[in-house]
């Protein structure tokens, strides 16, 4: 031990100076030899410990990439079904929002896309590994910068401005779910009114609103490219065998 290798050669350096046998310039030798031993020592002694921390860490930091590559294979495809439902959205209301005033609606179209008329669409991101990791402070002991500042970038800008413009889009949802429960009626048990409701001004100005959600589709497409490119680095990090 590093400690008891100090203690026993600060001893030999004490007992050696408070010696009355041994010459004054061969006092300063062995004294100088032993400060030169138990520098040695401890510089030994801290490299052995950062050597040991930073394994440590690597371990970490390997555990943490490989469990965010999951995560990330997990988004990109709950991404790639959330893109899918927007641009299917975005069939809709583009058909709804350029119908001319007379034009009737095709009950058709509506049975056909019945389902994205009347539901929302938002990710739901894997981000409690990367917040922990976050948290603890351990972000910086990825090495590889690239990737840290991708990470980085993804979980703090990318993915919160997608978060941002989809919640919007939602609310704008919610005003148009809003407007066919105090309006829908049934005047038979197999028909409503809802072709009527959505030639209104109203519900005709809800689907103008809905009908681009194009920044929203090219914001999955950056989060998707760039999930991509994690995965990538990772796995040229920590090749399979």
């Amino acid at each position: 031990m590093a400690e008891d290798e100090v203690i026993k050669h600060t001893k030999k350096i004490y007992k050696t100076w408070m010696s009355r046998d041994i010459p004054f310039w061969h006092k300063i030798s062995e004294f100088l030899i032993e400060i030169l031993i138990i520098v040695f020592a401890v510089t030994i002694s801290i490299w052995f410990h950062n050597l040991s921390e930073h394994r440590h860490e690597q371990a970490d930091v390997k555990y943490f990439l490989e469990g965010l590559k999951s995560d990330l294979t997990s988004d990109i495809k709950e991404m790639k079904s959330d893109k899918e439902s927007y641009l299917l959205q975005k069939t809709l209301f583009s058909y709804l929002s350029q119908l001319r005033i007379k034009e009737p609606v095709s009950l058709d179209t509506l049975r056909k896309y019945r389902n994205w008329l009347q539901n929302t669409t938002g990710l739901n991101p894997n981000d409690g590994r990367f917040e922990g990791f976050k948290s603890s402070g351990k972000i910086g002991n990825i090495e590889n910068k690239e990737l840290q500042n991708d990470i980085m970038d993804l979980y703090e800008e990318d993915i919160p401005a997608l978060l941002t413009s989809s919640r919007f889009y939602t609310g704008t949802k919610l005003k148009l779910f809003d407007f066919f429960y105090k309006n829908l009626k049934r005047p038979t048990d197999s028909t409503s009114n809802l072709a009527i409701l959505l030639k209104t001004d109203e519900g005709h100005n809800l689907c103008d609103a809905l009908h681009s959600p194009d920044q929203i589709i090219g914001q999955y497409d950056d989060c998707i490219a760039l999930m991509t490119k994690i995965i990538g680095e990772i796995d040229n990090q920590y090749p399979s065998r």
